[in-house]
């Protein structure tokens, strides 16, 4: 039904009536199931009239504690995209700071092509899984998916099914720009503001053979553009032994006894 690029940046295009509601139309919430997005007929509403732009800088959307020592300012800021590369910790800890106290009954996020999302470790993280929507399996029309849901959520985790053309990028970030959403990408993604990775890591709990993983401390490195392209480390654990993310002290030693496992 929808081409692989062919979403409308100015927001009138088949998706205009979900795109501007919150966790209507076609998306289902967890108190149901894990379910996809189903597209809405083309006409079902009038367009909405065009979003006049914002001249006043966005207020940044908030991050972990663990986390913000790696963004400029603390926090990720609306309207942009990030890649994260090689860790799905990484980039679910990175947007599990958006449910803080003062916005845990108003704050949205959705997920896009992330099916092995481990849900539990989202609500570790401090998600509220009532106000995450899934989108496990967009398929070729993941464009389209994104293009609505920045109307309704603050915050997308995206898996694309493959390579994104910068043209393609280019058009999805005017639509964040507008829209005001913030973007993590699970990889590469032309024209990120900021790039984040794990460089060393670390798990603790097994012992020889039984026993259980536990934790992981992990040195976790950003790189970006313009003001921000002087690389930020941060030393963490992702997760602790309760399922947060934490600072790690360059004093602390781990509190578990069996031996620790190096990354491979």
């Amino acid at each position: 039904m929808f081409e692989r690029d062919s979403i409308d940046p100015s927001g009138t295009g088949a998706f205009a009536p979900f795109a501007h509601s919150r966790a209507g139309g076609g998306v289902r919430t967890l108190e149901r199931d894990r379910t996809v997005v189903v597209p809405l007929r083309p006409g079902a509403a009038p367009a909405p009239e065009a979003v006049p732009p914002v001249v006043a800088e966005p207020e940044l959307l908030p991050v972990l504690p663990a986390l913000a020592p790696l963004l400029p300012g603390g926090g990720l800021r609306p309207g942009t995209a990030v890649s994260v590369t090689g860790d799905t910790g990484l980039l679910l800890a990175l947007g599990a700071g958006a449910f803080t106290e003062k916005t845990r009954d108003t704050a949205w996020a959705a997920a896009v092509g992330l099916p092995e999302l481990g849900l539990s470790a989202a609500a570790g993280y401090g998600y509220d899984l009532r106000r995450l929507l899934l989108a496990d399996h967009p398929g070729p029309h993941w464009p389209d998916v994104v293009a609505a849901l920045a109307g309704a959520v603050g915050l997308i985790l995206l898996r694309p099914t493959g390579p994104v053309a910068p043209a393609l990028a280019a058009r999805l970030t005017a639509v964040l720009r507008r829209t005001r959403c913030a973007l993590l990408v699970a990889g590469p993604w032309p024209g990120a503001t900021q790039r984040l990775s794990i460089r060393t890591g670390r798990w603790f709990g097994l012992g020889d053979g039984h026993g259980q993983l536990a934790g992981r401390q992990v040195e976790a490195v950003a790189e970006g553009r313009g003001t921000a392209t002087r690389p930020r480390t941060a030393h963490l654990w992702l997760p602790d032994a309760t399922g947060a993310a934490r600072p790690l002290t360059p004093a602390a030693e781990p509190t578990l006894t069996r031996p620790a496992l190096e990354a491979v």
